[in-house]
């Protein structure tokens, strides 16, 4: 069964009980999330859109866009989501791209109708319908489901097509990391895709309180309350809000699940300070094309391998998880499974991030790595950003604990490594001298650190290196 029918199932089965809370207060139950998709397929269908035709989707993160998705795969159509944190250069490339048939849109979103690229659109549709409806069509697993795209960090952003298969193949290998441990378990979920994989188990998504898109607008005191009000018990957020969380005097959650960036030693140390004695804090390491690959609980780090990150052994991930085949090669990590896309659309970009290995494809991860002899992947950042046997993880970690010290990233300017510091710049001397003592011999204080677009989560290096010689 796909996602939409096991959420269809799932909503039978808990009726009344809450599927999603906006950050706002409003809510919907199971039932009348059922419901709003059926009705909004009644109306789009009756408007003439057909399975299999793509339709760019422009709206808030709130509890219609989740009846929206639902509807639009009880017809068959493909979601277009356009990289959000691209603005309209992202809506533009996703439509020249994936030329879709129909828009969706809400809000101030509305205003993209009058795109040029939007023009030869043929449907626009609403949230406005009121019918009843129960349709759900038929589709093969390799039928497509959705349109994303990357983040476009290394270039521009890469479309994948995702199948209802490879949902279901995603869906399968995030249960265990997600499962729900209690009847009454309430997730705050900044990733809008674990949302959809809650609908499908009957747990509760409390949609954050600040702009997705402004991580900088969340305050640890606003995110705490919401966390009483709803009896929230799991956060899945990016390391930014991890960050944000750990300037909170307590942080009254049962578990912290964090990726979409580096979860460095002093985060998990700042979080399990405020966090109960018996909460549990996960790393979980993925990328676009393929998420999960590894996860880490930070309860089961031993004194070795703590000691390891924190003198320049990397980040640990975890075991590759059993649902994915992993391997080293030149350094990088390589991955294949059935949730881990074999090919962009149009190709584009194929070239790069593809291998055909023993007659199966493989996606270059772009990340360095190693594994250990207990079979624990070992992260070192990004595999084209090594020199003199350096990689950035094996610094900024060790780096990030000492005095005075916000961020830090390795880079190699001019062929020769450098590591920039955010921080109290009068510590640079000491700086120095321990960054010597990791073989950089070219330290050097920033006022402030670019970051990432997405989750305001990685250091944006590209950004980084303009700022140091432009």
């Amino acid at each position: 069964m796909n996602l939409i029918g096991n959420f269809l199932e799932t909503a039978r089965r808990y009726g009344d009980r809450l599927a999603i809370i906006a950050g706002n207060g409003e809510s919907i139950s199971f039932s009348d999330l059922a419901r709003r998709s059926g009705a909004f397929a009644r109306a789009w269908s009756e408007a003439g859109l057909q399975k299999g035709d793509r339709v760019l989707v422009a709206m808030p993160v709130s509890l219609d866009l989740y009846a929206a998705i639902a509807g639009l795969w009880r017809l068959g159509a493909v979601i277009v989501f356009p990289e959000p944190a691209l603005g309209l250069a992202g809506v533009r490339h996703a439509v020249n791209l994936t030329q879709p048939r129909a828009l969706l849109t809400s809000g101030a979103y509305g205003l993209l109708r009058y795109l040029p690229q939007l023009w030869g659109v043929d449907l626009h549709l609403g949230l406005d319908g009121d019918k009843a409806g129960d349709a759900l069509v038929d589709v093969v697993p390799d039928h497509g489901a959705l349109i994303s795209f990357t983040s476009g960090s290394t270039g521009l952003p890469k479309a994948i097509m995702r199948s209802h298969g490879f949902l279901a193949a995603q869906d399968a290998a995030l249960d265990a990391l997600i499962a729900p441990q209690r009847a009454d378990e309430t997730d705050l979920v900044a990733f809008p895709v674990f949302v959809i994989a809650n609908l499908a188990r009957g747990t509760t998504s409390v949609l954050p309180n600040w702009r997705l898109r402004k991580p900088d607008s969340a305050r640890a005191e606003n995110i705490v309350r919401l966390v009483g009000a709803h009896k929230i018990t799991r956060a899945l957020v990016p390391p930014f809000i991890g960050e944000v969380l750990a300037a909170a005097p307590a942080l009254p959650l049962k578990t912290l699940l964090t990726g979409g960036g580096p979860v460095f030693p002093d985060l998990i140390e700042r979080l399990t300070a405020v966090m109960p004695p018996e909460a549990d804090i996960v790393s979980v390491y993925g990328s676009t094309e393929a998420e999960p690959i590894a996860w880490q609980r930070a309860r089961e780090i031993s004194a070795t391998q703590w000691r390891a990150m924190v003198e320049g052994g990397g980040l640990l991930a975890g075991a590759p998880i059993a649902e994915i085949a992993l391997r080293i090669v030149d350094d990088e990590i390589l991955v294949t499974g059935d949730h881990v896309n074999k090919g962009y659309l149009g190709g584009r970009g194929d070239a790069d991030n593809k291998r055909q290995i023993d007659g199966g494809i493989w996606h270059r991860t772009g990340d360095a790595g190693a594994l250990d002899a207990s079979g624990s992947l070992w992260l070192k950042g990004r595999a084209s950003a090594g020199c003199n046997g350096l990689y950035p993880f094996e610094v900024e970690a060790p780096a990030r604990l000492w005095p005075g010290v916000r961020h830090a990233a390795f880079l190699v300017l001019k062929g020769a490594p450098v590591l920039a510091i955010e921080g109290d710049a009068e510590r640079l001397k000491a700086w120095q001298a321990a960054a010597a003592d990791l073989g950089v011999f070219k330290t050097v204080a920033v006022r402030k650190m670019p970051l990432d677009r997405r989750h305001r989560s990685k250091i944006d290096y590209s950004a980084l290196a303009r700022q140091l010689q432009p």
